[in-house]
């Protein structure tokens, strides 16, 4: 049922983003979109000329809303800790837990999808997924260089390796979790990640002899 207090193009951008989560950019199609937001299909193109401009607004739509909860998670790590460690680690068991409190696990992420599929895309929505991917890559990066210039590693590592793990333990805890059905597989992936970052830096505690 569509909300009245929603504006027409919030409202078919949030069904869009529902159903090709759920089934995929090509399972979804103008017409159940249309019924889901009771509006006219010259009503849909009004906003939308065609599904390609509809997948560069979702995928932008998505990464804006993310940014939003990675800022809150750090700047809330940060008010919390000034040491650049244990900020990054409260952030990442606060980003933990905003996806363990979702009631039924998260529900997948529009840059995987449209990576699954990017021949259904032009250039310009394929260029605005990999911006995505390497923002967050960027946003991770300088996290963990503020970390590397007080604790020094305790392994040889990249720091872009280290900080594209963030995205490759995220989108695998998500398949997983919906494959296996059980949505704390995500979270506990998290602060897996968080453990092994932990490791790494952390110094080793030697204890003295008696």
């Amino acid at each position: 049922m569509a909300n009245l207090d929603v504006p027409k193009k919030q409202q078919i951008l949030e069904a869009a983003q529902a159903a090709i989560l759920a089934k995929g950019f090509s399972a979804t199609s103008i017409d159940e979109l249309i019924a889901e937001v009771g509006i006219s299909k010259s009503g849909f193109f009004y906003h939308f000329r065609d599904k390609t401009i509809l997948a560069r607004a979702l995928l932008e739509r998505y990464i804006e809303q993310d940014d939003v909860v990675f800022d809150r998670a750090f700047d809330e790590a940060d008010e919390l800790s000034e040491d650049p460690l244990h900020s990054f680690l409260i952030a990442l068991k606060l980003l933990a837990k905003v996806f363990d409190d979702m009631p039924n696990g998260h529900p997948g992420c529009m840059v995987a999808c449209i990576c699954y599929h990017e021949q259904l895309f032009d250039q310009e929505v394929r260029n605005i997924n990999a911006k995505a991917v390497l923002s967050w890559r960027t946003r991770f990066r300088k996290r963990i260089e503020r970390i590397a210039e007080r604790y020094e590693p305790r392994i040889n590592i990249d720091l872009d390796d280290l900080a594209d793990m963030f995205s490759v333990v995220g989108d695998g805890g998500i398949i997983l979790s919906r494959v296996v059905g059980d949505k704390s597989l995500l979270p506990r992936q998290l602060l897996l990640y968080r453990d092994f970052v932990r490791l790494i830096f952390e110094p080793v505690q030697v204890s003295e002899k008696p």
